[in-house]
């Protein structure tokens, strides 16, 4: 897709994968950038007068419908807003796999629901949604946050079905670990926040349906596409 003079929406835009998303969408010209963030106050300065704050808490279903009135037409729905809580599946707490699902998985269902019909109605455009490679295979460090993506995995396919009709592509996006504060905790290689976005940008501009945008992630791709159970091997060995 040739992004010159779109309109893109971006979820959880203060600060890491957000943030530099929002600058490679500039930096590859887009028309109109909304920066969407819990609280517009913690978003940085971009420094550019195509970038427009709208307040948007995902769990919100009220704070969603405004946000999709306030902003009319947009031709990208970058979904990147998540949440992660360090805890495996038989010890995380009720409230830590709600908050995980919520965000990272209904949350972006609901943007979802919300914004195609406004995609649509501007005669079609891009959806893509921040998956992980932790929705192919979990780390069980991250039991919670490994569901939701996994949920997230298989909502984004089922989307694709739906939408191609409707001239929205549906785009699954599968980083490694990135250097952003979620995953300050983790002892392990991870990616630029910066190269990261760029590439996931790059994607999108070629029409790819599935974007690996960074080291890990393309290594996990090669597993899966030769033996998808040598993911679950490989990330039971971390």
């Amino acid at each position: 897709m040739n992004i010159q003079a779109k309109t893109v929406l971006v979820t959880g835009a203060n600060r890491g994968m957000g943030a530099e998303l929002v600058r490679s969408f500039l930096k590859q010209g887009a028309g109109k950038v909304y920066a969407a963030a819990r609280t517009t106050s913690s978003l940085p300065d971009f420094g550019d007068a195509r970038v427009v704050p709208v307040q948007l808490d995902i769990t919100n279903p009220a704070e969603i419908s405004a946000a999709a009135q306030q902003v009319g037409a947009i031709d990208i729905l970058y979904n990147n807003a998540g949440v992660m809580h360090y805890s495996d599946i038989m010890t995380a707490s009720t409230a830590e796999l709600a908050a995980d699902m919520d965000v990272n998985y209904y949350g972006t269902v609901r943007m979802m629901q919300a914004f195609a019909p406004v995609i649509e109605k501007n005669g079609g455009g891009i959806i893509a949604n921040t998956i992980s490679v932790l929705g192919l295979a979990p780390i069980a460090a991250m039991g919670g946050y490994s569901v939701s993506k996994s949920a997230l995995f298989s909502a984004t396919l089922a989307a694709r079905k739906v939408l191609k009709p409707k001239n929205i592509n549906v785009i699954a996006v599968y980083p490694g670990p990135i250097a952003t504060d979620m995953t300050a905790g983790l002892e392990m290689p991870k990616a630029s926040a910066a190269d990261t976005a760029a590439e996931i940008v790059k994607g999108i501009i070629a029409g790819q349906e599935d974007v690996y945008p960074d080291p890990t992630s393309k290594q996990v791709s090669a597993l899966w596409g030769s033996n998808p159970k040598s993911v679950e091997q490989y990330f039971a060995s971390l």
